[in-house]
C-alpha cells in the first residue's frame, strides 16, 4: 500500500471489486464522503478505490463499510497483467446464457421437457442466484446505506417474476401464470448490458495501462570498488535516491536521475508527445519510462517510485479519470430521485391495470416488471464517466494532460485565454542584445551580474549566466535576496548595495526606463542591459485558430509597454496589460474568473499562483513539478501549438456528454410509457435497457 504522509493523511488504495456500474461506484462514493474522507476516487471500471485517510486505525472499519454495501475489498494486487483474461461478469453471463436459452426455446419448440414447469423451475434457480448475488447484493447494500441505485429495480423486477412463477406453479395454475423465461431473461440481457459496457471502459482505461508498461522491472546498479565498477542487475524497486544506474540503448530508463557520464538520444515521447530524439549530456535531467534510442550513460538516481515524473502523471491521469465534471452530478441526483420514482410508475402501473382498465393480473403484472426494467438508467450513470474517460485518454495520447471531467467541462466553455508573455508566446531564450557599462569596465559590470545571476533560477539569468561566463569570473557577494517580479539584490565585499532588476526597481534614480534591465551600485545605475526574445514559431498559427474560434486571446506581463505592444501587434493580440507586477496578475485573473471563466496559460515556475487561480490553469511544461502541480492541463511538449488540440478535445468530450445524456432521459422518457401500457414485455424492455447502454 502507498502512504505518503502529508500532514498525516495517508494515501490509501483498495481493490473493490463487485462495482458493474455507475451507480455502484455512486453508492461507495456516497458512504466514502459520509465518512468524511478526502480525495475520494472510485472507478468501477478498473475495480479501483482511493481515498486520503487521517488515522489508519479506521481503516478495517471503512473496509468492513463497502463490504456492508455487497462488495469484496482486497489490497491492490501490485501485479496488474496477472489477471485473468475473462472477467467474473463475463462468466457469470455466459453461466446466465447457457440456462436461459433453453427456457427461451419452449416458446418455438414443442418438446414436452421444455414445457415442464418443474424444469422451467430447475433451469431458472442458477440464473436468479446468480442474479441474486450479482444486482441483490448490491441492491440491498444501496437501500441500506439510503441510496436506492439501479440494481434496486432490475432485483425488484426479477425478483417479481420469480416470486409470482413459483406461486403459479406452487398453486399449479397452468401455463399462463409461468414466466420463468422473463425472470431469466432479465438477468441475462442486463448482464449482456453490464459487459458490454465493462468492454467499452476497458478499452478507454488502457491510457493508464500503457503508462504503466512505461515503468521498467529492473536496472544496472553500477557499484564502485577500488578495483573498478561492477555492474549488477536489480528490480527497480530497490533502488534508491543517490545510487548509479547504466542506461544503455534500448533500455528505458528504470528512474529519474541526471547524467554523470556519456551522452544519451532519448524518446521521451511519452513525457512531450514530441517523437524526435532528444540530445542528452552530463548534466542533463532524464525521466524515468523515456527509452534510449542509442549512446550510454551513467545516471545518478534523483527520484524514485511514487516520487517520479512518470508517476505523477499517471497519478494524475488516475485522478483525472476519477474527478466528476458537474454535468455529471446532474445525472447523479437525477438517479438517487429515479429510482423510488420508478417504483412508484410500477406499483401505479400494476394498480391501474388491475383494478382501472380490468386487465389480467398476469398482464398487469408483466407490465409493472416491464417498467422496472426498461427504466434502469445505466445509460444515464454511464452517459458521463465513458465520454471523459475517453476524452483524457485521448487527450494523454497526444501529450495533453486534462486533470479530471471537471476541467475538460470548464474548458469547453472557456471565452477568454490570457498568456503569459516570457517563455510562453516567446521562447523564452533572451539573448544578450548589448550589456552598457555606465562608468565602470564591461568586465567589471559583467562579473557583479555574473555574481548576482547566479543565484536566481530565472530563465533570464539563465541565458545571462551562459553568455557573460566567458567573459569575467562572477564576484563573490554576500547577503543575496531575489524578489519574484523584481529583481535580486546583494553586498559586495566593501558593503556596497548591488541591485539588479527591471525598470520598476529604478524609477526613483533614473528617468531613461527603455532597457530592460539594470545593474545600480547604492542607487546609481553602472550598466543597462537590452535583451531580445524571439516569438515562437507556432505562436502566430494558435492565436489566429482562437480568434476564429471566438475566443478573446490577453496578453499579461510584466515587461514593459514598448515590448509587450510590438508583441501583441506581431501577433494580432488586442487586450494588452503591460508591466504587471506577480500580485496585480493575481488580482486581475481572479477577477476575469469571477466574470465567466478564464484559462491561464504560463510556463510553470513563476506562474504557480496565476495557474491555480484560473478558472483553468495550462502549463506548458517542461515537466517541472510545481507546473503539473498547479495546472489543470499540461501541455507537454511545452509549446502553445497543442492548445487548439486540447480545447477541440474537450469541446467534442462535453458534447458528447450532452448527446448521451440526452438519449438517456429520452430513452427513458419513451420507454417507461411504452411498458406501463403493455406494449413491451419485460423480457423486451431488458433488451431494451441493455442496448441504451
Amino acid at each position: 500500500m502507498h502512504n505518503h504522509s502529508h500532514t498525516h493523511s495517508h494515501k490509501i488504495e483498495l481493490t473493490v471489486e463487485g462495482m458493474h456500474c455507475a451507480s455502484c461506484a455512486n453508492t461507495v462514493t456516497k458512504f466514502l464522503e459520509s465518512k468524511e474522507l478526502q480525495n475520494i476516487s472510485v472507478d468501477f471500471a478498473a475495480s479501483r478505490v482511493s481515498f486520503e485517510l487521517e488515522q489508519e486505525a479506521h481503516l478495517p472499519e471503512i473496509k468492513a463499510g463497502i463490504r456492508r454495501l455487497g462488495y469484496s475489498v482486497s489490497d491492490p494486487v501490485a501485479n496488474q497483467q496477472s489477471r485473468p483474461k475473462i472477467s467474473p461478469l463475463e462468466i457469470k453471463f455466459l453461466l446466465s446464457v447457457a440456462f436461459t436459452l433453453p427456457l427461451l426455446a419452449h416458446m418455438f419448440l414443442s418438446f414436452h421437457l421444455l414445457h415442464d414447469p418443474a424444469f422451467q423451475l430447475a433451469l431458472t434457480i442458477p440464473v436468479y442466484l446468480i442474479g441474486l448475488m450479482h444486482f441483490g447484493r448490491s441492491a440491498l447494500g444501496s437501500l441500506r446505506a439510503g441510496l436506492p441505485n439501479m440494481d434496486v429495480l432490475i432485483f425488484v423486477g426479477s425478483s417479481a417474476a420469480f416470486g409470482y412463477s413459483i406461486a403459479g406453479y406452487i398453486l399449479e395454475l397452468g401455463p399462463n401464470y409461468l414466466f420463468f423465461e422473463t425472470a431469466a431473461s432479465i438477468i441475462t440481457l442486463v448482464l449482456l448490458g453490464n459487459v458490454l459496457e465493462h468492454r467499452a471502459l476497458k478499452q478507454t482505461t488502457t491510457a493508464i495501462e500503457e503508462l504503466h508498461r512505461l515503468k521498467p522491472l529492473s536496472a544496472r546498479r553500477i557499484i564502485s570498488t577500488p578495483s573498478g565498477d561492477t555492474v549488477e542487475e536489480v528490480s527497480t524497486e530497490q533502488l534508491k535516491v543517490g545510487d548509479t544506474i547504466l542506461v544503455n540503448s534500448g533500455d528505458r530508463t528504470a528512474a529519474d536521475g541526471e547524467i554523470i557520464w556519456g551522452e544519451l538520444a532519448l524518446d521521451e515521447s511519452m513525457i512531450s508527445g514530441e517523437s524526435l530524439p532528444c540530445e542528452r549530456a552530463i548534466g542533463s535531467k532524464i525521466v524515468s519510462g523515456t527509452l534510449a534510442l542509442s549512446g550510454s550513460a551513467k545516471v545518478r538516481v534523483t527520484a524514485i517510485g511514487e516520487d517520479t515524473v512518470l508517476a505523477h502523471i499517471i497519478a494524475m491521469v488516475q485522478g483525472a479519470q476519477a474527478a466528476k465534471p458537474s454535468i455529471q452530478a446532474i445525472g447523479d441526483r437525477v438517479s438517487a430521485v429515479f429510482v423510488p420514482v420508478v417504483c412508484l410508475i410500477s406499483v401505479a402501473t400494476f394498480l391501474l391495470c388491475f383494478y382501472l382498465f380490468g386487465i389480467s393480473f398476469q398482464q398487469s403484472m408483466l407490465n409493472a416488471v416491464a417498467v422496472l426494467v426498461v427504466a434502469c438508467p445505466c445509460a444515464m450513470g454511464l452517459a458521463t464517466p465513458t465520454a471523459v474517460v475517453v476524452a483524457i485518454g485521448r487527450a494523454a495520447k497526444a501529450g495533453i494532460l486534462i486533470k479530471g471531467g471537471k476541467t475538460l467541462e470548464l474548458l469547453a466553455k472557456i471565452k477568454r485565454i490570457v498568456f503569459d508573455k516570457t517563455g510562453t508566446l516567446t521562447n523564452g531564450a533572451f539573448e544578450l542584445k548589448a550589456l552598457t557599462p555606465l562608468g565602470v569596465t564591461y568586465e567589471e559590470a559583467a562579473s557583479i551580474i555574473l555574481g548576482l545571476e547566479q543565484h536566481s533560477s530565472h530563465p533570464i539569468a539563465k541565458s545571462l549566466l551562459k553568455q557573460l561566463a566567458r567573459v569575467a569570473p562572477a564576484l563573490e557577494l554576500r547577503e543575496v535576496k531575489e524578489t519574484k517580479g523584481m529583481g535580486i539584490e546583494g553586498k559586495d565585499h566593501k558593503g556596497a548595495r548591488l541591485l539588479l532588476g527591471s525598470a520598476s526597481l529604478v524609477q526613483q534614480f533614473t528617468n531613461d526606463l527603455s532597457h530592460h534591465i539594470y545593474l545600480a551600485r547604492d542607487h546609481k545605475i553602472i550598466a543597462t542591459i537590452d535583451l531580445k526574445d524571439e516569438l515562437r514559431p507556432e505562436t502566430k498559427t494558435a492565436i489566429d485558430w482562437l480568434k476564429r474560434h471566438k475566443l478573446e486571446p490577453v496578453l499579461l506581463s510584466g515587461d514593459s509597454k514598448e515590448k509587450c505592444d510590438e508583441v501583441a501587434q506581431q501577433l494580432g493580440i488586442d487586450t494588452v496589460y503591460s508591466k504587471q507586477l506577480p500580485h496585480q496578475k493575481l488580482e486581475y485573473i481572479s477577477s476575469l474568473s469571477r466574470d465567466g471563466g478564464v484559462a491561464f496559460v504560463g510556463d510553470g515556475i513563476n506562474d504557480a499562483p496565476a495557474l491555480a487561480l484560473a478558472t483553468v490553469g495550462i502549463s506548458l511544461s517542461d515537466a517541472t513539478q510545481v507546473a503539473l502541480q498547479s495546472a489543470q492541463v499540461v501541455l507537454l511538449k511545452g509549446s502553445i501549438a497543442q492548445l487548439p488540440e486540447a480545447i477541440l478535445i474537450a469541446e467534442r468530450g462535453l458534447r458528447t456528454i450532452k448527446q448521451n445524456l440526452f438519449w438517456a432521459f429520452f430513452y427513458n422518457i419513451l420507454m417507461i410509457p411504452l411498458a406501463a401500457c403493455g406494449y413491451l414485455s419485460p423480457m423486451l424492455a431488458a433488451f431494451a435497457m441493455a442496448f441504451s447502454d
